[in-house]
């Protein structure tokens, strides 16, 4: 009998919701994170310091103490140590989770793993086999490229170039 746990269900549901706003690991800030957090602080199961939730976004230093700046003269912004640790800490956890549900089908369920596996080797082939080819294609359209812009600069070359002798040209010929 096959289960699959809900959350893992959960997480193949697609969800309408995109919030837009800074991002931790790909995740809003303003809409996930400092909920979850703020909840997982109320229920006891984390100790994120007050400060950080109030004020996720700081302002970045650089080693001198300066504020920093980017290339384009805008001043940097970064998430609050307590908050990026955490998210840091899930993100390891989820990583885990992942490669422990995946090992324990594919010890559990291994003709049905070993099927899909053969599955997905066979749907890739023609797609590796033609992704392939059309790499073939334009390397070889570059290096047709290459060559026709090197003889035209040759051609100029040579027509900027005195007369040199028969000898000469031979060996340029004999060069390429």
């Amino acid at each position: 009998m096959k289960t699959t746990p809900n959350y893992i269900k959960n997480l193949l549901i697609p969800n309408t919701k995109s919030p837009t706003g800074r991002r931790v690991w790909s995740i809003d800030l303003e809409t996930v994170w400092l909920p979850f957090f703020l909840s997982t602080n109320a229920m006891g199961d984390t100790a994120i310091p007050s400060d950080a939730l109030g004020c996720p976004i700081r302002l970045a230093y650089e080693k001198d103490g300066s504020v920093k700046f980017s290339k384009t003269g805008r001043p940097v912004s970064k998430v609050a140590k307590p908050l990026a640790d955490s998210v840091t800490l899930i993100r390891q956890n989820f990583v885990a989770n992942l490669m422990d549900y995946a090992e324990q089908i594919a010890t559990s369920h291994k003709e049905d793993y070993a099927k899909q596996v053969e599955m997905a080797t066979t749907a890739g082939k023609p797609i590796i086999a033609h992704d392939r080819q059309e790499l073939d294609n334009a390397i070889q359209l570059q290096i047709e490229e290459a060559l026709r812009l090197a003889e035209e600069e040759r051609a100029e070359a040579s027509q900027e170039a005195p007369a040199t002798s028969e000898a000469e040209k031979e060996k340029e010929l004999a060069l390429v």
